[in-house]
């Protein structure tokens, strides 16, 4: 009986810091996601949502490193040609970095 509550707790311990690292994660592609939708409708004045079933989460992480100047044409693109995040990477040409990433 004690060797099962020490495994369960040793479990526990192992497990917490992997779902808070998830926890982390989800909440911070909710954050993109928030983030994308925000710069469009101030670039467009229109909303992302129409836009976003056909873009993976990967493609708008991608994205969002985009420069105001090339956001929209670089969505069009990845859009039209189910361009890969590293190949939406490669095409930016003025990089707004994100140093804030968990």
């Amino acid at each position: 009986m004690i060797k099962r509550a020490a495994f369960i707790g040793a479990l526990i311990i192992l497990i917490l810091p992997l779902l808070s690292r998830l926890y982390a994660l989800k909440n911070q592609d909710r954050i993109i996601r928030m983030e994308m939708r925000l710069r469009y409708f101030e670039l467009t004045g229109k909303s992302l949502r129409e836009l976003e079933p056909k873009l993976r989460l990967s493609q708008i992480i991608a994205l969002r490193f985009a420069s105001d100047e090339e956001l929209l044409s670089l969505i069009d693109e990845t859009i039209k040609n189910d361009l890969g995040a590293k190949v939406i990477k490669q095409r930016i040409k003025k990089w707004q970095a994100d140093t804030r990433r968990v």
